[in-house]
């Protein structure tokens, strides 16, 4: 009996501190849990030359071996990274610029820490001091989706428009020829999203709600309308979707080739290097921005004509010093996870 009662308290002992451990391991800072964790993605940087003070985008992602590798993106161009590190919160690297036949290194030492990096970029001209916060990313919903359901022996069609605020509050607007709509209660985590709809027509007036789904690794939307009158099954695709992603861009001009980054978003929105598109259009198979930039009492337009087809675009930049060839690919993240054994 002694025995029994014994081994019964070395066994709760065991799982007590079982429990203890492995909550230890879990409450680890993240960057203590392997390099890279919580890192990925944009951070909106600020880099001091002297008196000025540039923006630039600091983009971290794996490579197919799983690797930690890096972009530093600017007004410029886009520049792979050399020597990436993270490790216990400290962060490094090399850039290597080229402009023409010369060569220019800087090295990045600095730290991130509750959300905030901060650091200094070294080279033979001296230092400047860089500071960061990581950028607030577009929740995936976000955009124009062409919603398509049967009500009776009708097949309907309507465009269901989210957008997403400063703060990434979201709203909603299902568009409608005959119906007037309301979207209230919205709600997106991790790919489910609800919403209740208030729908009017004359005098009728009826209230339904919407559960459903990104479908993983598509830009397809399916769910369910419920209401008094029963459920109705919901397809939606999103608008514009060949477009939407990551584009590397190798822009050429007579004094050689230099790569950029075009992101466009779910809404069509885009950041072409660091400078904002409020919109980017694509009719068929044509793609055209245009953006104007002022810098203190100057002013410089950017426009972009070209087509897409097969994931690949294809065009021409027009600034006020000429027009360049583009040809850009878009970004497909396809890596496999760093062996831990």
């Amino acid at each position: 009996m002694k025995n029994q009662k014994s081994h019964k308290t070395v066994l709760l002992c065991a799982v007590v501190a079982l429990v203890i451990i492995s909550g230890q391991v879990l409450a680890q800072p993240s960057s203590s849990r392997g390099p890279g964790r919580g890192l990925f993605g944009d951070w909106d940087l600020k880099i001091q030359f002297g008196e000025r003070e540039m923006n630039s985008i600091l983009s971290f992602s794996r490579n197919a071996e799983g690797e930690l590798t890096a972009q530093l993106i600017n007004f410029w161009g886009l520049s792979e990274l050399q020597d990436v590190k993270f490790e216990e919160g400290k962060l490094s690297f090399v850039q290597v610029v080229r402009f023409g036949d010369n060569e220019f290194t800087s090295t990045f030492a600095g730290t991130i820490e509750e959300g905030a990096l901060t650091g200094m970029l070294s080279s033979d001209r001296g230092e400047s001091k860089v500071e960061g916060k990581r950028s607030q990313r577009m929740p995936r919903v976000v955009g124009n989706w062409n919603v398509k359901y049967t009500v009776g022996e009708r097949e309907r069609t309507s465009t269901l428009v989210i957008k997403a605020d400063k703060e990434g509050a979201l709203t909603a607007d299902w568009q409608s020829e005959r119906v007037q709509n309301e979207i209230t209660d919205l709600n997106y985590e991790r790919g489910q999203l609800t919403f209740t709809r208030k729908s009017k027509m004359g005098d009728r007036e009826w209230e339904s709600t919407f559960e459903g789904r990104i479908e993983r690794g598509t830009d397809n939307l399916s769910g369910m309308l419920k209401s008094d009158q029963g459920e109705i099954e919901v397809k939606g695709e999103r608008i514009g979707a060949p477009l939407i992603g990551t584009w590397k861009l190798e822009i050429t001009s007579e004094r050689g080739t230099r790569a950029q980054r075009l992101r466009v978003n779910g809404d069509l929105s885009a950041l072409y290097g660091t400078i904002r598109i409020k919109k980017v259009n694509l009719e068929d198979d044509k793609v055209s921005f245009k953006t104007v930039q002022q810098f203190g009492e100057q002013t410089f337009e950017t426009s972009f004509e070209g087509k897409l087809a097969e994931s690949k675009l294809t065009g021409e930049l027009t600034t006020s010093r000429g027009t360049r060839k583009v040809v850009g690919q878009k970004v497909v993240r396809s890596f496999r996870r760093r062996s831990t054994g």
